[in-house]
This record gives C-alpha cells, sequence and structure tokens, in this order.
C-alpha cells in the first residue's frame, strides 16, 4: 500500500535527486519494520577470525614489500562526523553556568582544568582567551570555567563544538600540533605510499565544512610533503543528497515540516558507498578519521595496516587466478576441488546445500559467481566492551551462512538466543580495513549492486520538539557490504585508538612519551 503525495511533495522529491517509487519503499519499510540480523554465532578464533602465525606475519609483509607499491593505492577516511559528541558533556556544562545553574558534572570539569595543558589545542585555548584579556590558567586556578568552556566549543573561540573531528588538534609535537585529518597524512606515508612517492587520500566530509578542509589542507600540504619527501593528493567529497531518507512521524505517515514540505534526514554513513563506489584503485585502506595515534606508535600501526595488505593480496592473487582458469577452459575434479577448499578454508563461505547436485557447468558457474565480487580484509580487535559492530557468522534470507560486521542496531536483543550469541562475541570491528573494487579483469565492481537494501536501521529522532523516525541505510561496512568476500584477521589493541570523549585525547597512545 502507497502512501499519497501530492504534487508538491513530488516536485521536492524529484528536486532532492529521489524518484517518488524510492521514496515509497522508504515508506514501506517504516510500515512493515526492517528485519533484524539472523544471528548463527560469532566470529572466534580460526570459526571466522584468523590468527595469523609469525611466518604468515612474515610473509605478508614481504608481500606488501614487493607488490603493494606498484599498484594504485588510495586511503578513505570518512571524516563527516561532527565533535558534538565529543564534547557532549562539556556541552551541558557550559549550557548550565550560562544559565547559573551547577553543572551536572563537576568532576569533568576539574579534571578539565587540571589537565588542560595535556590538551593539544591548550595554545589555542589560551590565545583566544588572551585576545579578550583573559589568562587560561588563572581562570583554570579560580575555577572560572564558564569562559573556558565557551571559547573551547563555541564562535566565541575555537568553536569545537560544531567543527567535523578531522579539523580537531588531537596530538603536541615539539613542531606543531596536529590535527586528526594531518594524522592521516603523516599515517598514510607510512603504508600508501606508491613507488613514484605519491599519496593518494580522499576523505568525505560535511559539506558546510568542504571548503575549510580544502583550504586547511592547501596550507599544510607543502610543509608535510617537505618534511616527509611524498606527493599528497587529497581530495573531498560529500554525501549527496539522493542518499538523504524521508522521515516518518509515530504513525508512520511523512513527517511535515510548518509550512508542510516532507522532512529528509541524512541516510547516514551507509551513503557513503555512493562516495566508495567513485574510488577507482587496486587497493583502497579505509579507516575513520578519529581513529589514529600519535606519532610515536606509528611503526606498530604501519606494520600491522601492512600485514593487512599483505594478507589481502595473497587472497586476491589466487581469487583472480582461480578466476582465470575458470573463464579459459571447463574446470575438471581438481580444480573444483581446489577452488572448494579455498572458498571454505581462506574465505570462510560454505558451499551452497545443493552444490554437489548440480552439473559441472552449473558448479563452474557457481564458483565464478562466489569468487567475482569485491573482496576486503578487515582487522578485528580483541573485544574489551567497546560499544560497536563486530563479526559474526549471519544467516541470510535462503539460510545461507557467512561472516559479516553486524551493528548492535540490527540485532533482536529481546531474543535470548540472539543475545547469547552477543555476548560470546570475543572481536570489535576497529574499522580497519583493505578493500579490492576490481575484478580479476581490472574492471571496477559497481559496489551498489553488492548492497543489502533491507539492512537498515530505524531509529527515534525528534524535530524542533515533536517526535518521528529516521531511516538510516544499511552501514558502510554493515550492509553496504554485505555480500562482499570478508576476511577478518585478530590485530592488535594498539591499532584501534578512538576519540570518542575529548578526555580519550589523554589515553597514552595520544599523549607524548613522558
Amino acid at each position: 500500500m502507497t502512501c499519497p503525495l501530492s504534487d508538491k511533495d513530488l516536485h521536492q522529491i524529484t528536486k532532492t535527486g529521489q524518484t517518488p517509487e524510492k521514496i515509497q519503499s522508504q515508506l514501506k519499510l517504516f510500515s512493515r519494520g526492517t528485519p533484524f540480523i539472523a544471528l548463527d554465532r560469532a566470529c572466534t578464533p580460526g570459526d571466522g577470525i584468523k590468527i595469523l602465525k609469525e611466518n604468515q606475519i612474515r610473509k605478508n609483509l614481504d608481500r606488501y614489500a614487493s607488490a603493494a607499491p606498484q599498484k594504485t593505492l588510495v586511503k578513505f577516511v570518512p571524516a563527516s562526523g561532527a565533535a558534538t559528541r565529543m564534547f557532549k558533556n562539556l556541552i551541558k556544562a557550559h549550557d548550565a553556568l550560562g544559565k547559573n545553574q551547577p553543572p551536572p558534572d563537576t568532576a569533568l570539569l576539574s579534571f578539565l582544568g587540571d589537565n588542560c595543558r595535556r590538551f593539544a589545542f591548550y595554545t589555542d585555548l589560551k590565545a583566544s582567551l588572551a585576545d579578550r584579556g583573559m589568562d587560561l590558567d588563572a581562570l583554570i586556578a579560580g575555577k572560572n570555567m564558564a569562559p573556558v568552556l565557551r571559547h573551547l566549543l563555541t564562535d566565541a573561540g575555537l568553536g569545537y563544538a560544531a567543527l567535523p573531528k578531522g579539523l580537531i588538534k588531537f596530538h603536541s609535537y615539539p613542531e606543531r600540533h596536529r590535527t586528526a585529518f594531518e594524522e592521516h597524512l603523516v599515517e598514510a606515508d607510512g603504508y600508501a605510499r606508491s613507488e613514484t612517492g605519491a599519496c593518494v587520500l580522499h576523505f568525505t566530509v560535511p559539506a558546510a565544512f568542504k571548503d575549510r578542509f580544502m583550504s586547511f589542507s592547501e596550507s599544510i600540504r607543502d610543509s608535510y610533503e617537505n618534511s616527509h619527501g611524498v606527493r599528497f593528493h587529497i581530495s573531498f567529497s560529500t554525501q549527496s543528497p539522493g542518499t538523504d531518507t524521508i522521515a516518518v512521524d509515530m504513525d508512520n505517515q511523512p513527517f511535515r515540516l510548518p509550512d508542510g514540505s516532507l522532512l529528509f534526514r541524512p541516510g547516514g554513513h551507509g551513503a557513503l558507498i555512493e562516495n566508495l563506489n567513485q574510488v577507482d584503485a587496486d587497493i583502497i585502506f579505509i579507516k575513520n578519521v578519529d581513529n589514529v595515534a600519535h606519532d610515536r606508535f606509528s611503526g606498530e600501526l604501519t606494520k600491522w595496516k601492512k600485514i593487512l595488505c599483505g594478507e589481502f593480496i595473497r587472497l586476491q592473487q589466487q581469487i583472480f587466478d582461480f578466476l582465470r582458469r575458470l573463464h579459459e577452459k571447463t574446470a575438471d575434479a581438481s580444480l573444483t576441488t581446489a577452488i572448494c577448499d579455498f572458498l571454505q578454508k581462506e574465505l570462510q563461505l560454505p558451499l551452497p546445500k545443493n552444490f554437489h547436485s548440480q552439473s559441472n557447468a552449473e558448479k563452474q558457474q557457481t564458483l565464478v559467481r562466489m569468487l567475482d565480487r569485491p573482496l576486503r580484509v578487515c582487522g578485528m580487535v580483541p573485544n574489551t566492551g567497546d560499544p560497536g559492530g563486530g563479526p559474526f557468522w549471519v544467516k541470510n534470507r535462503t539460510d545461507y551462512r557467512a561472516p559479516q560486521i553486524v551493528e548492535s542496531a540490527q540485532i533482536n536483543l529481546d531474543a535470548p538466543d540472539q543475545r547469547a550469541i552477543v555476548n560470546r562475541l570475543a572481536h570489535f570491528n576497529p574499522v580497519d580495513l583493505v578493500c579490492g573494487v576490481r575484478n580479476w579483469q581490472g574492471k571496477k565492481f559497481n559496489l551498489l549492486d553488492y548492497v543489502d537494501n533491507l539492512a537498515v536501521f530505524i531509529t527515534t529522532k525528534s524535530q524542533n520538539g515533536r517526535d518521528l523516525k529516521a531511516l538510516e541505510l544499511p552501514g558502510l561496512w554493515n550492509g553496504a557490504m554485505a555480500y562482499w568476500n570478508s576476511v577478518f584477521v585478530e590485530v592488535p589493541k594498539i591499532t584501534f585508538n578512538p576519540v570518542k570523549e575529548v578526555t580519550d585525547l589523554l589515553d597514552p597512545h595520544h599523549q607524548p612519551a613522558p
């Protein structure tokens, strides 16, 4: 059953780059409800999680060294996230002080004051206050934190609460203090540098800050190119308005603004599959903008990225060899057996239940179909209670089981069997991916063909005090890559250093040597 849309609605939909059919399908999802992912079991070492041995690590490092620099490499960084969540508790304190009310967390303010000098933005904050005739250290000593927060968070000073995380100063160095954006440039030089000395990076950024990212990039690029002896090729894209999703009220009717127009909202990071689909390279590294560490840890971080890339190269070379042979001639029993072993042992993909009853021609088509798709090797860290997604064996709608990265919002945690599986999860997804988006003939896959379009999220939000339901598209490394071939490899905790709250910047991995 479709929802009636007026001519005004249809005109607005067309202007956003959407189609009425697409919007109707989104409205049906709200009414029908989104299906939960059916978990079969958690991925564990030897059953979905590969634990590399020392000789495998050495071989992967050798593969990286001999093969990767000759390939086209791109580092893809989702950098659209605002720092609002990072400062959420300080924002609450600022709002309370502005109303002459006691802040909800006085301990946090004391902690901020006691450790203010340890933040990379300390010098900028001090200068901002000095421009208004105030001394940061004196304010802290007198426990007068209202102007400190105002100059840290609002446009009166640094405006950090509204900035994207990529433009926040994360780390302190003798020569200069680096933003998260700068750390990604330096890190990319360690593993995404071609044999010609070029480093290619692509950042997805908020539309409102694209110009600021571009001008900042231009202002610092020469300095980093000279100090690192590299040429950076940096590009930016924004989330397309055509990936926005319609919002509904609590009765699943289109949510309307006071002027009667429809409300569209950004579709979440899953919309970035469209941006990734525009990137063409042999190997694409994907890492979140806030997952960086101080440069003193770069050796270990670079090493493990090379190890993952070496594993990716090994697997891709074997896949391409099999596909070449399958297209050159009819597969004999020995080739079929070798490919079946590879699919089950290396890609952790079970054969279809009817595989052994298929004709030889059908088997060959099945093997091509299973091999010929985008490939990703994903680092997985031991789970220490971090919120977010993890690696699971998932049952799809035909009861086919395969490893996938699943977010908690996709799981029916009210079902005892599903909650029990989640409780056994021993690894966490840090978003540390090495991806291949070209086929065995060098032609680029259309990544939109490998999205599970039903793996959406429905969340409750509000607009001007009114509750609404919002639809988020399949997550970039979740449903948007559901039909990729995925290999999960355990990596050490040192590779995962996210900054979810400002106080995370005081952790050892974000601080200079003591």
